[in-house]
């Protein structure tokens, strides 16, 4: 009770030193938000330039939402400009009062560029990363080859650099070392616990809904916590605010359609979209292998204009999956799982004060089965909501980004005795905490952000998660320094003996021990000349508290739980070309993942109760190269990958087996051969490359009324990739072989 008392007495003293108007005497600022003029979308970088009588030049670029805001503006006449690539220019004369904010609403039409004033412009690309994060957008996810006309966020994120996909299907992404559980998926603020479709090539985040995403793949800063690898922020985009739009398309794989329109023209959108998979139905037909996969997602936004200082939006999505992964074995069992969530989302600018709010709130919920659907042998799920104010105060050279937060996830776990020394309960973790970042401009290059959470979490009582990030330019040339401690108060079992096997059940730490890691990393990026971009980026993370199956010699259907230890580290590289009509990007990763586990049996086989050995997603090379070029009104694309083996656990050889359940003559009974395994994962897999193509054409026959036609190839010269090996009969089962591709999609 005294830990709660303090804690409350922490986040009123903060919350109330923050609520202080904060008074720049005799100053004036400027503030709004920035749209395109045809449909009412944020645009996000938009440059903001403001110019006085003396040439004085002050400014700034929007955020994800068109946001900006200028402070300490010394009264009298500016001269405003806001430009964007594609629009054109802005310009209006401010007359600014001391000790008041003019609140602007500034609309761009699309057009030719014309002549601006560039103040601060966004480092964009596949190369430009900024201390381990990228801004991915709906632009960049369409470049890559899939097997749809539209693109899908999954297919770029397996083009990045230290992203390890087990294979074409499963659903499970491990970034920079981290367990596909330690990653943290939002969806406009909503958490998604299985964002990723049993095939590979889908998730829940298609890039026609797609505003933009922020992959964070490591040394996040202190406004996200609760997972300790990686965090995939996706923001969607509001519905068209000017006119109705619907767009349809139909593919072998997937068929998608999309409502949109004004509810209240200027002020009040919906967005609708739904998409299913077509597989089963029309692509087994032509695929010289079962594949048995059914998978969709349903979305839907409200999003309101209330007025020039509030905007507030309510999101849902549904997503559900089903198939069997291992298509070679008929007795293989199917796996189910469904996403639930909804939220709302209030956007803020306080009056008179130099401060944006944003308030969260969602309910998340993931139920997922492994086996028979009437009697299912294992089951999962989580329902919890999410509750998320985040709030940044702007100066002139500081902005303090705080906040705080509460959730309330209820687990629920059977898994028919898989786990031998663990008892699964129905739990709920109830954690509270407020983070304080302020971001700092030492110079006009060198900016710096010290954060720190503190959480509060049940018996767990208070936790401290300090976090650094710091970012220098000299001229073209970008260095940043990051890191941090992470916790998460959530633990996602998954037994990776079996390569097929995706089911993870979500608990409470088993232990009481929370699992926790250390990142850092050294970063830094340059344009070699205009349309040449270039970056490298050293990373390392120390993993505590990890829970893994035990090794055994023999094979058996149940384990045993065991705590472990790890680290991950790496190099990824980058290099980005964009020209008129050309882009491309090529990029190499080499990183090592080591886990350490003590168990008591070990001393038996190796002579030491300690075994490190490589968790079975170390990949240790991975190249990924983008080639887009538009050639006579035809885009072509075009990706190739490789990554090099896999680890798994070999067969050092087979011994006999007799089960003393009675008098047995040992002479005359041959008993049972059994299995004895080599060390764990000391074996390698084949390596992995694919080529895939793809060609576009986009015809209008009206003014608003476009069709897209599109055709391709995946896996253009039919390598046999290997998804799994069965190492008892030598069996291989493969990823999917080369696949003719065509769809259509309609927009109007």
């Amino acid at each position: 009770m005294n830990l709660l008392l303090r804690y409350r007495v922490f986040l009123w003293s903060t919350s109330l030193f923050f609520c202080i108007p904060q008074v720049s005497a005799q100053t004036a600022s400027v503030r709004g938000f920035v749209t395109d003029a045809s449909d009412g979308q944020a645009l996000q970088g938009v440059n903001i330039a403001l110019r006085d009588a003396t040439g004085n030049l002050r400014g700034g670029s929007t955020d994800d939402d068109g946001f900006f805001i200028v402070v300490r503006l010394q009264p009298g006449r500016w001269l405003l400009q806001a430009s964007f690539i594609g629009y054109e220019t802005f310009a209006d004369t401010l007359d600014l009062a001391e000790d008041r904010t003019e609140q602007l609403s500034i609309s761009l039409r699309p057009g030719v560029e014309l002549d601006a004033v560039v103040v601060e412009g966004e480092r964009e690309g596949g190369a430009m990363v900024a201390a381990g994060v990228q801004t991915v957008r709906p632009a960049d996810v369409d470049l890559v080859p899939t097997p749809d006309v539209s693109g899908d966020l999954v297919s770029y994120l397996s083009a990045m650099p230290g992203v390890v996909s087990i294979g074409d299907r499963g659903g499970q992404v491990f970034i920079r070392g981290g367990e596909p559980s330690h990653n943290l998926a939002l969806l406009d603020g909503m958490y998604i616990y299985q964002p990723f479709h049993i095939l590979g090539f889908y998730s829940a985040f298609s890039s026609d809904i797609l505003r933009n995403a922020d992959i964070h793949a490591g040394a996040f800063s202190s406004k996200y916590s609760g997972r300790m690898s990686s965090v995939i922020d996706v923001h969607t985009r509001n519905g068209n605010l000017q006119e109705s739009r619907r767009t349809f398309s139909f593919a072998p794989f997937v068929s998608m359609a999309i409502l949109e329109g004004p509810v209240k023209r200027g002020r009040m959108s919906y967005l609708f979209s739904g998409r299913a998979s077509t597989i089963e139905r029309v692509a087994s037909g032509y695929i010289n292998q079962p594949v048995p996969y059914t998978f969709g997602d349903f979305f839907g936004k409200v999003h309101w204009t209330i007025s020039d200082s509030h905007q507030a939006s309510v999101s849902a999505i549904h997503t559900y999956d089903r198939g069997t992964l291992d298509t070679v074995n008929e007795n293989s069992d199917e796996i189910r799982w469904n996403n639930t969530a909804y939220g709302a989302r209030w956007l803020v600018v306080p009056p008179n004060l130099p401060m944006l709010g944003e308030v969260l709130f969602s309910v998340s919920i993931l139920n997922m089965e492994r086996g028979p659907k009437d009697e299912p042998d294992r089951s999962s799920a989580i329902e919890g909501f999410n509750l998320t104010v985040n709030l940044t105060n702007y100066g002139q050279r500081t902005n303090v980004d705080w906040g705080f937060y509460l959730r309330a996830p209820r687990l629920d776990a059977s898994l028919d005795g898989l786990f031998q020394n663990l008892d699964f309960t129905s739990d709920r973790i109830l954690s509270t905490g407020a983070y304080f970042e302020p971001e700092i401009s030492f110079t006009p290059n060198l900016k710096g952000r010290l954060g720190l959470i503190a959480e509060f979490l049940g018996d767990q009582g208070f936790h401290f998660e300090p976090r650094i990030r710091v970012l220098y330019e000299l001229g073209p040339h970008q260095f940043s320094i990051a890191g941090g401690f992470y916790r998460q108060e959530m633990v996602g079992l998954n037994d990776r003996r079996d390569a097929t096997n995706v089911f993870t059940a979500w608990t409470g730490s088993p232990t009481g021990s929370l699992p926790n890691s250390i990142h850092g990393l050294i970063g830094y990026s340059t344009s070699l000349r205009p349309g040449v971009n270039v970056s490298a980026e050293l990373f390392y993370k120390n993993f505590s508290n990890l829970f893994v199956s035990e090794w055994t010699a023999f094979p058996r259907f149940t384990t045993r739980l065991q705590e472990a230890s790890g680290r991950a580290m790496g190099i990824d590289l980058r290099m980005e070309l964009r020209k008129t009509n050309f882009y491309g990007f090529v990029n190499y990763g080499l990183s090592s993942v080591e886990y350490n586990a003590m168990q008591e049996t070990l001393p038996v086989w190796f002579g030491s109760n300690e075994v490190r050995y490589r968790p079975p997603h170390d990949r240790r090379h991975q190249i990924n190269a983008l080639l887009s070029f538009t050639w006579k009104k035809f885009d072509f694309s075009a990706r190739w990958n490789f990554g090099s083996g896999l680890p798994y656990s070999q067969i050092r050889g087979f011994d006999g087996f007799i089960l003393m359940d009675g008098p047995v003559d040992v002479a005359a009974d041959p008993g049972t051969a059994r299995v004895i395994y080599d060390r764990p994962y000391e074996g390698l897999l084949p390596s992995y490359h694919r080529l895939d193509l793809s060609i576009d054409r986009i015809f209008q026959y009206r003014d608003d009324s476009f069709v897209t036609v599109q055709v391709g190839v995946i896996n253009v010269y039919n390598k046999s990739n290997l998804f799994s090996l069965d190492v008892f009969t030598a069996e291989r089962n493969n990823q999917l072989p080369i696949i003719p591709t065509a769809g259509i999609k309609f927009e109007f």
